[in-house]
């Protein structure tokens, strides 16, 4: 009887915040006077950051049920533009299917405190929205307006080092999700005068870093992680640093998950490195490759990789089979430190052809390595593998230790881009002799 009591006494609050909230909802939809909105905006955001997951719910079915385009007027509009072509048809046509909803948040997103509350809101849909199709019209329309509101245009990158305050130091530490960052020494050796961290932020989260990533600055491009994140390493004289090496890129936000910012920092870094430091060169990436171990653990069908020449299409099993013998016949022996100990040459061979295999002929495709689809896409150039680049345990993992050289050409970089585009991996001369 009690819970009954409990139920019903939790329902009829849920009814009362959610019927609060669509009222809210259409007086700021109908508010003309901007002080007025404003007001209104600020109470919907206090009450937005009170609610539990099944109001969020609530909130959520309205927005995307009851606050759709009119299918009747986007009908008389779209029949009027195709009767009668023009800028007023058009735009009429454009009002009409343009759901309710989108005004709502950007007029919520003038409130103080609006934005971060957007975010919050997002990342409460996405973590429910794999059990809630109906809601997937909301989710476009929040990833629309945030692609525009955290365009890289309106955002500011700076140089986060040292002296920068403590609370934003620790939020790096909290976010960092490539090379965990074992406490403050670590981080201090990550901010010395041969490394950088650069990091976007927004004017409305003046303190929140959305984005960061980490440079080393060095004489030659890097084959393994261990020497760049060793806390009791030396910092290299200026006069030695040549390169410029993006080892750890970590997104802090949550709430901007598929909105495009991690090419445009590291291309405002290359940049903002060339002026800075002209004996640097070199541009480069030390990445994993998070993907490839499950690839190939799998028992991937070689022939059915696109654009595979038929000599390779034959070496691949091959490859497969001896580093299956050089595994014991089990290929997960390779996710640990003590086979990679005393691996043949031959076997490190055939492990680096088949990464090779599987970054140029998977990563334009759908189910292509993230990390190597993001440096692609961006338009570098795939230039080197690393046996024994990362013998860390995630590193074993992923990718059997391996790590892959990612080289930024900023002259190339458009064309790089258009051959992945078109389904093509622009590789080096040393990752092609591999296959």
């Amino acid at each position: 009887m009690l819970d009954e009591l409990r139920q019903a006494a939790a329902r009829q609050r849920r009814a009362r915040s959610l019927k609060a909230l669509r009222l809210g909802a259409r007086q700021l939809l109908s508010q003309r006077g901007e002080m007025n909105g404003l007001a209104i905006a600020r109470g919907l955001v206090e009450r937005l950051d009170q609610l539990d997951g099944d109001e969020l719910g609530d909130f959520f079915d309205h927005l995307a049920r009851d606050l759709d385009p009119d299918p009747a007027a986007v009908l008389r509009c779209a029949e009027a533009y195709a009767a009668a072509p023009s800028p007023d048809t058009l735009a009429a046509l454009v009002a009409a299917a343009e759901p309710p909803r989108q005004e709502l948040l950007r007029r919520l997103n003038r409130a103080p405190g609006g934005t971060a509350a957007i975010l919050r809101l997002r990342r409460a849909l996405l973590k429910a929205l794999p059990a809630h199709a109906e809601w997937l019209s909301l989710e476009a329309d929040l990833l629309h307006l945030l692609s525009s509101w955290f365009n890289p245009g309106f955002l500011q990158m700076k140089r986060v080092d040292w002296n920068s305050p403590a609370q934003l130091l620790e939020k790096l530490i909290v976010h960092e999700a490539v090379h965990t960052i074992d406490g403050w020494d670590d981080l201090r050796r990550r901010l010395q005068p041969d490394r950088r961290l650069f990091a976007f932020f927004h004017p409305q989260l003046p303190d929140e870093p959305l984005i960061f990533v980490e440079v080393a600055l060095l004489p030659e491009m890097p084959a393994a992680i261990e020497p760049l994140i060793d806390k009791a390493s030396t910092p290299l004289p200026p006069e030695r640093l040549r390169v410029a090496a993006f080892y750890s890129i970590s997104n802090c936000e949550p709430g901007l998950r598929g909105v495009s910012l991690g090419n445009f920092l590291i291309k405002s870094v290359a940049e903002q490195l060339q002026r800075e430091l002209p004996r640097v060169k070199t541009f480069c990436t030390l990445s994993p490759i998070p993907g490839f171990a499950s690839w190939l653990l799998a028992g991937p069908d070689f022939a059915a990789l696109p654009r595979l020449r038929k000599g390779l299409a034959e070496a691949l099993p091959l490859a497969l089979q001896r580093l299956k013998q050089a595994a014991g016949g089990d290929l997960s022996a390779l996710q640990g430190v003590v086979l990679h100990d005393k691996l043949a040459p031959e076997a490190g061979a055939a492990l680096e052809q088949l990464c090779a295999a599987f970054l140029v002929h998977r990563s334009a495709t759908p189910q292509g390595d993230p990390v190597a689809r993001f440096h692609l896409d961006n338009g570098a150039r795939l230039e080197r593998l690393n046996l024994r680049g990362n013998l860390a345990t995630k590193g074993l993992r992923q990718s059997f230790g391996m790590m892959v050289n990612y080289l930024y050409d900023l002259d190339k970089i458009e064309s790089s881009h258009s051959r992945f585009r078109a389904g093509e991996v622009v590789r080096s001369r040393a990752v092609a002799a591999l296959l």
